[in-house]
């Protein structure tokens, strides 16, 4: 594919922040190696957990969205102050949320995981594992709400310099603190004491960032709280956060229908997750790009410019994540075996990856309009299309096809493919209208 200017400086900012994205993934690969040579149900408690803290990802990055959309779009017109203004009140708004999702986590941690349909033996370990991890959320808000910040202003690099720092110090701590070294190991607890640390030690290092750069002062009168500046931020990142959570909470009615196919087939669905994250890290880190390019251009009253990003953005992820998808499908009988020997889990690996190859196109549709729709202010429009698509599509596909025919796991990522490719055509109608560009305030 011959590369325009567009296309290159995607690329150029694209690429620390999958990199970035690429280590905090692997790191989870690594995690989900340890945590496998605990046993399956240590494998289907983290999974669960996970499902669980997707929900809690949805309205952080939300929140990281609509601080991103505003950075980028004042950046466009060499706003400093009103970057200011928006980094001080993303930061006060991701603390107040942060906190109020961690005390859910720390009161109602058991309750969750038996919503999840957790059986008796995964709730033993899960419980302890999800309240540790959870509870402070404050940490994971405000690794969200900063990178944003930074990505959005067109800094792409820091974050990837602090996620390689915060990724090595995670790397030692898992296995030192799962396994021991001069000590017995805490097994699934130490894995969750090493995302702890980790996060902690990762948020000092991003807010030392945001100081040195100025982004942040010690002057209280610039941290009292300003409604209409909340109010912006709410008004954008709710839809975006309405999104993604129709999304999780349809992924938990599934989910529930997966653990109840068996351990093995829930195992098998965890671990393809795994693998697909090599595509999705590219994704990531397009989309990041596209949203900041995007919206500078539209700040700076550039429309076409803007529309060239998009169209770049839309080719680069098709090929790039579906490449990648089809080398991670080659490889996954040799490199499966490595998380489990169990021959019917690597068979429904090898099985639902291929299926996902053949969807990653509409994945690569999705994820680049979706970006460049919420960068042009509309975030409401991928948020009716997520809840149509997961509610009426995907979650009934996934009975359908997974549970009445009995199709399993192979019927489960059927229906997502389905609905990414349903919803793809609709973005790409949105998008074709150009009613997606909006005035913010």
């Amino acid at each position: 594919m011959r590369l325009n200017n567009f296309s290159k400086s995607i690329i150029v900012l694209a690429i620390p922040a999958i990199i970035e994205s690429l280590l905090q993934s692997m790191v989870g690969f690594v995690d989900t190696l340890f945590i496998s040579k605990l046993g399956l149900k240590e494998v289907a408690a983290v999974g669960i957990s996970n499902a669980i803290l997707q929900i809690y990802f949805a309205v952080f990055l939300a929140l990281g969205t609509a601080s991103s959309v505003f950075v980028s779009r004042y950046n466009g017109v060499n706003d400093e102050k009103s970057v200011k203004v928006i980094a001080t009140q993303s930061l006060i708004l991701t603390v107040i949320i942060g906190g109020i999702f961690g005390a859910i986590s720390f009161f109602f941690s058991e309750q969750l995981l038996r919503v999840m349909g957790a059986d008796k033996e995964v709730l033993e370990v899960g419980t302890t594992y999800f309240r540790m991890v959870a509870t402070p959320s404050i940490l994971i808000s405000m690794m969200y709400t900063i990178g944003a910040i930074l990505r959005g202003s067109g800094d792409t690099k820091a974050p990837m310099r602090v996620g390689v720092q915060m990724n090595i110090v995670h790397f030692v701590l898992d296995y030192v603190l799962i396994f021991g070294v001069f000590f017995n190991g805490l097994g699934i607890e130490g894995a969750a004491l090493a995302s702890i640390l980790a996060r902690l030690f990762g948020v000092i290092l991003l807010l030392r960032h945001l100081w040195l750069n100025d982004f942040i002062t010690s002057n209280l009168k610039n941290w009292k709280i300003k409604i209409n500046v909340i109010k912006d931020l709410v008004r954008i990142g709710l839809p975006a956060s309405l999104e993604r959570l129709f999304m999780r909470f349809g992924q938990i009615i599934y989910f529930g229908m997966i653990i109840r196919m068996g351990t093995e087939v829930y195992a098998a669905h965890t671990l393809a997750g795994n693998f697909t994250i090599f595509a999705s890290v590219i994704g990531t880190g397009f989309a990041t790009a596209t949203t900041t390019l995007v919206g500078k251009s539209i700040g700076a009253g550039d429309i076409e410019s803007a529309k060239k990003y998009s169209v770049s953005s839309i080719k680069l992820l098709i090929v790039s994540m579906t490449f990648m998808l089809f080398i991670v499908y080659l490889s996954s009988p040799l490199v499966s075996p490595i998380f489990t020997k169990n021959s019917i889990v690597i068979g429904l690996i090898t099985s639902v990856l291929l299926i996902d190859v053949i969807t990653q196109p509409a994945t690569a549709i999705v994820t680049s309009l979706t970006a460049t729709l919420q960068a042009g202010g509309d975030t409401k429009y991928p948020m009716y299309i997520t809840a149509i698509g997961i509610w009426t599509i995907r979650t009934v596909g996934v009975y359908i096809l997974g549970v009445y025919f009995h199709l399993g796991l192979v019927g489960v990522w059927i229906s997502i493919g389905i609905d990414n490719y349903i919803r793809a055509i609709l973005l790409i109608l949105r998008y074709r209208s150009f009613r997606w560009i909006k005035k913010l305030n």
